[in-house]
């Protein structure tokens, strides 16, 4: 038997490629590995999944190609998504900035891609990994565990790197090499910090305790540019952690500093406009954990002393301390903790419309693979859901 489509990875992409592509009329096989579909849905967003945010558009993208994003998203926005999860009757609710989350469990969406492929007679086989894929004039033919299989359309849907304990793999990154399609660099995204002993140590008394910050990092002229975060941040045993830092971690090049101003949107001035007999850490412990704004001002030798007693050489230097403060990461802790893959197939290959491999017809590459990271909170999975769609409809037309 032929296939229309063999889909290779049961993940969001593949699953919610599939369903839509078999309700059109294909004849559609999934592959995947795992002994369990969808592994990394029922982990995410806490067992709950964050499956979309209300407000994903390509500014909470990051590609060395930022315009590809355009196209999968106006064609299949975060709105769309909504109504499928509706027409189940999923309970969902808004968690924080757009952020959408199931009520109950990370299972529903599950169970709701493989309804929507059950729909359209689509045939899933796992655990089955492919160990070799030949190209012929008009056929795709995959040597597997369960036996040769063909198809006239293949859709690589393998995901990242990251969480390698629930069966991530190079997969995809491995074919592009194999078809001579460029890929760009790789590393973990969406991943806390990691700091040297030296550099962190002061810090280590307060893990635990997490503020609202913002955090910076990058460079504009150096692969994804700059962007600033504020959210929350949280000091851990190991390093930094919390939405702030993972967010600037896809950002983060190695060698480079973060910066952060640990009074987030509060206004140095506003905290010591009345402050003339207080002490500066007893100021400053209105704004901050009072933890913090000790240990903070204890480094300039000035947690004790009145504020109307302080230099304005003092006060500019504090002014610098907790607004402009630098600090250069180890690393991160990577893929074991990371959420996302930054990198992969290059999108200059691909078509954005159909998200198939401009050299070599009816080869596709979608969701988490591809050069296409998106920002923390929903944002990846709707990327698997307009990245998925485009390519289902492409193979109808």
């Amino acid at each position: 038997m032929i296939w229309d489509a063999i889909i290779v990875g049961g993940g969001a992409a593949g699953l919610f490629c599939a369903g839509i592509a078999g309700q059109r009329g294909k004849k559609v096989l999934v592959l995947d590995h795992a002994p369990v579909l969808g592994e990394k849905i029922r982990i995410s967003g806490g067992g709950r999944c964050n499956f979309t945010n209300l407000n994903s558009a390509p500014e909470h993208f990051l590609s060395l190609n930022p315009h590809f994003v355009k196209s999968p998203l106006a064609r299949y926005s975060s709105k769309d998504f909504i109504n499928l999860v509706r027409e189940y009757r999923i309970p969902f609710h808004e968690k924080h900035r757009g952020q959408l989350f199931c009520d109950d469990s990370a299972k529903d969406v599950i169970q709701m891609l493989l309804a929507e492929c059950h729909k359209g007679g689509v045939t899933i086989q796992h655990p089955v990994s492919v160990t070799q894929i030949i190209k012929s004039q008009s056929n795709w033919t995959l040597e597997t565990t369960d036996g040769i299989k063909q198809a006239t359309h293949l859709i690589i849907a393998t995901g990242g790197l990251p969480v390698p304990a629930i069966g991530a793999s190079d997969f995809a990154l491995r074919i592009a090499k194999q078809f001579e399609i460029p890929t760009t660099s790789v590393r973990p995204a969406l991943v806390p910090l990691a700091f040297t002993s030296d550099e962190f140590s002061v810090f280590t008394s307060l893990a635990g305790i997490s503020l609202e910050a913002s955090v910076q990092a990058g460079q504009r002229n150096h692969g994804y540019g700059t962007y600033r975060f504020d959210e929350d941040l949280l000091i851990t045993h190991k390093g930094l952690s919390g939405p702030a830092i993972l967010q600037a971690s896809s950002y983060w090049h190695e060698g480079e500093a973060i910066h952060i101003n640990w009074l987030g949107k509060t206004d140095f001035d506003a905290i010591f406009s009345e402050a003339h007999q207080k002490t500066v850490d007893a100021a400053l412990a209105e704004v901050l954990p009072q933890r913090v704004a000790q240990l903070l001002t204890e480094q300039l030798n000035l947690a004790k002393r009145n504020w109307a007693e302080v230099s304005k050489k003092d006060r500019e230097a504090l002014r610098t301390h907790l607004t402009k403060a630098q600090m250069k990461p180890a690393g991160t802790l990577g893929w074991k903790k990371a959420e996302v893959m930054l990198g992969g197939v290059d999108t200059k290959a691909l078509d954005g419309k159909t998200m198939m491999a401009k050299q070599h017809q009816n080869l596709y590459f979608i969701g988490e693979c591809v050069d296409v990271t998106g920002h923390l909170g929903g944002h990846n999975f709707q990327w698997a859901w307009s990245s998925a769609f485009v390519c289902a409809n492409s193979l109808i037309n």
